[in-house]
């Protein structure tokens, strides 16, 4: 049931985030939307009020751990309890390994893993107090296999793949009643492909969107699925994507 359950979501102001705090709003579950630009954040929370649904937002930057707590205890304060976090913040720098973006790096690899991880690091205790809840997060099909360009993004990706796996297990072996999930969106009408710096990769990429991709919404709508699903039932990977794209 998706009624009635407090979602918190990071990267909510744009994209795949906003697109499943909609749909979920209108599923009846109360949002908590977390990212770093808040006049966005502020009109995804006035319409989805003028819909009649649920929803706060507090500025986030998933980087800092302090950010990630925050938007946890505003979730608590406002409405009692948190149920679902979704980390769905992430950038997609894309350039060849040998260009030495190293800057880029840097930056990737802070909001893409240790976004994750401060995102865990804030909402476990509370779960283990609950005895249950549910961590979806944001990974890639570069999560899967590797792709020429994107050998950083990839390589986070790929990171978070197992870090939610091994949680799965763990929470299992311990049980603590914590569901995970994580999506693998492929070609995705997002503004991933603002964060590239490199021309050749940024036309290469956007060549590859133009003639494939397809809307958040999509995405949306599989989270939705595994947040639907009974407490007892873990779904904990989806690949998404244009049927037409060979991925």
């Amino acid at each position: 049931m998706i009624k009635e359950k407090v979602v918190v979501i990071t990267g909510a102001s744009s994209g795949i985030g906003a697109s499943t705090a909609m749909l979920l709003a209108s599923k009846g579950a109360k949002l908590v939307l977390g990212a770093r630009r808040e006049d966005k954040l502020q009109r995804i929370v006035n319409k989805i009020k003028e819909n009649g649904g649920e929803a706060i937002y507090k500025t986030t930057d998933v980087v800092n751990p302090d950010d990630n707590k925050s938007l946890v205890e505003a979730a608590k304060k406002e409405f009692g309890r948190v149920d679902v976090i979704f980390l769905n913040a992430g950038l997609m720098p894309s350039s060849e390994i040998a260009k030495l973006k190293t800057d880029e790096w840097d930056r990737t690899v802070d909001v893409n893993i240790k976004g994750v991880l401060n995102g865990i690091a804030a909402i476990m205790p509370t779960f283990k107090e609950q005895n249950g809840g549910q961590i979806v997060t944001t990974s890639s099909v570069a999560g899967l296999k590797p792709y020429p360009g994107v050998g950083v993004y990839g390589a986070t990706k790929h990171a978070v793949r197992d870090l939610m796996e091994v949680l799965r297990m763990e929470s299992a072996q311990t049980n603590s009643n914590i569901r995970t999930a994580t999506i693998y969106p492929a070609a995705i009408h997002t503004e991933l492909l603002s964060t590239i710096t490199d021309p050749e990769a940024a036309k290469a990429m956007q060549a590859n969107y133009d003639q494939y991709q397809i809307g958040p919404d999509r995405v949306a709508n599989v989270v939705a699925f595994a947040i639907d699903q009974p407490e007892d039932t873990n779904v904990s990977e989806f690949t998404v994507g244009p049927t037409n794209q060979p991925w």
